[in-house]
């Protein structure tokens, strides 16, 4: 990004909706900052048939997907390892706890989310869906050498509320 002065000022808030999110920048290239813990993202969705019965799947593990998608490519690709995990980053930066998209990018980041659980669930699941449900469970990464005689930290879940995606089927 450029240096901030008076265009950039002006013009911030229509570059940054074309930017972000994209093509963000970052030092992490340079000063990476590991993850401090193990993000598990699950999705389940829910299909409400023509007498209005509602079917709900299982759930279906996204981070394992990813997780296998990289484990035997000496060469994985920079999007196969983050999409899914900067995604979710970017909408627990624009949402807080709450989950309500307060800014227009809170709202780009909810839709950006959903969209890539709804695509990676019609590619490895098939099916027809009409909603779409995230489960995230984080488990923190203890620091070295500071496990002996420590039991783990417990893992946190959160459930997101169910979102409404374009109707997908097979």
């Amino acid at each position: 990004m450029a240096p901030s002065n008076t265009l950039s000022k002006r013009y911030s808030p229509l570059i940054n909706s074309w930017v972000f999110p994209f093509f963000e920048q970052n030092w992490r290239l340079f000063a990476p900052d590991p993850d401090s813990a193990n993000r598990q993202i699950l999705v389940r969705t829910a299909h409400t048939g023509s007498g209005g019965s509602s079917q709900v799947s299982g759930w279906f593990d996204l981070t394992a997907v990813d997780d296998a998608s990289v484990g035997h490519d000496p060469f994985p690709s920079h999007t196969a390892q983050n999409l899914l995990r900067r995604a979710w980053t970017s909408y627990v930066d624009t949402h807080g706890g709450d989950d309500k998209a307060h800014t227009e990018r809170a709202l780009m980041m909810q839709k950006y989310l959903r969209n890539i659980a709804a695509q990676r669930v019609a590619d490895h699941r098939g099916g027809s869906f009409d909603f779409l449900q995230l489960r995230v469970v984080t488990r923190p990464i203890a620091a070295s050498g500071t496990t002996a005689g420590n039991p783990p930290a417990p893992a946190e879940t959160r459930l997101l509320p169910w979102w409404k995606v374009a109707s997908h089927g097979s």
